[in-house]
């Protein structure tokens, strides 16, 4: 496979240095791509860079992901309007190992073959090198001018970030610029990958070779996805969607992708899958004949989460889905754990009642009326019971006399009341 013309009919080319394809048609190349290491897990605004590595690998070139852990305790100026935290080492080391779980999902790291992947640690090599010598290593080769003609620095200087550019942040393209150049000396790392915005950091990098000594490297850079709405991808009224299920749930992560739009389903579906473009058109095309049963979406869902969870964890968030949206069974229902029944109706009215109130039995019409308002009276609750129209927890009432106890509590604290085909309610013992 001819890596750059992958990435291109996938959209995920925005600037490349001359002589990049050439180079990589000529020779298996590492190359490198840098990631945040400030939380223990990725979010999906990383998934587009982690996509590009594993393209980088199928098409037979050996990637380095780098943890910036130096870096990513100054902060970056291209983008950012403030510096980031500084890390101990231990919470470093703790984000590192957990980053690599979840890269080895979409990574080789333990095979035995010559470009099978590598973890690397910028702290590793930043750690001990004093000032002093990265003055005199880094400092002397580029010039003041050179760094303040970059695009990040000057959008920082011209009055975007209310407190200007700090020091420490000036100098993060020469520690970048250095990365490169250590990866080079010890590596052999040729090319370096990165979102668009750090075209000025890579640059600095490939200067800073070339200056120090001669060598001859290069860039590619993606660009930053974005929604069709001009919204910004990734992120939810709740927050990043991240890669680890403490933070962002199967169900949750699995809905996020099936509710893109069209426009984005047909753009993302290139970006964040490997699937081949034989199967993507035909997707498309079946989309765009039957746009109502968002084959692009579903497929789209489908592929992510199985390649970030796994097929289980896929299986299980069609089945919660089809429990609000489709024909579920009571079944169905009881197998949700606790995190994915609350997921799953997350915006429906819920009522808390007093567990005493629940657990020594009461009146499903006494419970939906007066300790919950579900119905506003009861003669309505008994009208739709008798007409088919009230489920407890997907199964249909039959009784109007029913009687709700401890039994009928789903992980021994949740009751669903379906009132209609679309209306739910949860009721919580407390």
């Amino acid at each position: 496979m001819n890596f750059v013309e992958e990435l291109t009919w996938r959209g995920m080319v925005h600037t490349m240095m001359p002589g990049t394809e050439e180079l990589l048609e000529k020779e298996m190349v590492t190359g490198y791509l840098g990631i945040d290491p400030t939380a223990d897990s990725l979010h999906i605004g990383h998934l587009c860079g982690v996509m590009i590595l594993k393209h980088f690998q199928r098409c037979g070139h050996k990637p380095l992901a780098l943890v910036g852990g130096a870096t990513g305790m100054i902060g970056d100026p291209s983008g950012k309007s403030q510096e980031r935290n500084l890390l101990d080492e231990e919470t470093l080391r703790h984000n590192q190992e957990c980053i690599k779980k979840q890269l080895s999902k979409f990574l080789d790291f333990e095979s035995d073959a010559p470009n099978r992947a590598e973890l690397v640690n910028n702290y590793d090599w930043m750690k001990d090198f004093t000032f002093l010598d990265f003055a005199r290593t880094v400092g002397k080769h580029i010039t003041v001018n050179y760094m303040m003609a970059k695009d990040s620095v000057q959008k920082r200087l011209n009055g975007e970030a209310r407190d200007g550019l700090s020091f420490t942040e000036f100098t993060y393209q020469l520690l970048q610029g250095y990365d490169f150049l250590h990866l080079y000396e010890t590596k052999g790392c040729k090319l370096q990958m990165g979102g668009s915005d750090q075209w000025g950091n890579i640059t600095t990098g490939a200067e800073l070779i070339r200056r120090t000594n001669g060598g001859e490297v290069f860039a590619l850079t993606c660009p930053l996805i974005t929604k069709a709405d001009g919204g910004k991808f990734g992120k939810t009224e709740s927050g990043n969607i991240w890669l680890d299920r403490r933070y962002t749930s199967p169900y949750k992560f699995y809905q996020f992708w099936l509710n893109v739009s069209d426009a984005d389903a047909a753009k993302y579906i290139k970006i964040f899958t490997a699937l081949p473009k034989e199967e993507i058109e035909a997707l498309i095309a079946e989309q765009e004949a039957a746009p109502h049963l968002r084959p692009l979406q579903k497929r789209l869902a489908k592929e992510v989460t199985v390649m970030v969870h796994s097929l289980e964890d896929y299986n299980a968030a069609v089945e919660a889905s089809n429990i609000l949206f489709g024909n579920a069974t009571s079944d169905a229902l009881k197998k949700l754990d606790e995190e994915t029944l609350l997921d799953v109706f997350n915006g429906v009215p819920q009522f808390a009642v007093e567990r005493d109130a629940i657990s020594g039995g009461i009146k499903l019409l006494e419970l939906c009326t007066e300790k919950a308002n579900v119905f506003p009276s009861k003669g309505e609750m008994r009208k739709l019971i008798q007409s088919g129209g009230v489920s407890v927890n997907k199964e249909k009432v039959s009784d109007v006399d029913m009687v709700i106890s401890s039994e009928n509590l789903l992980d021994g604290k949740y009751l669903l009341i379906q009132r209609g085909k679309k209306n739910y309610y949860l009721i919580i013992a407390k």
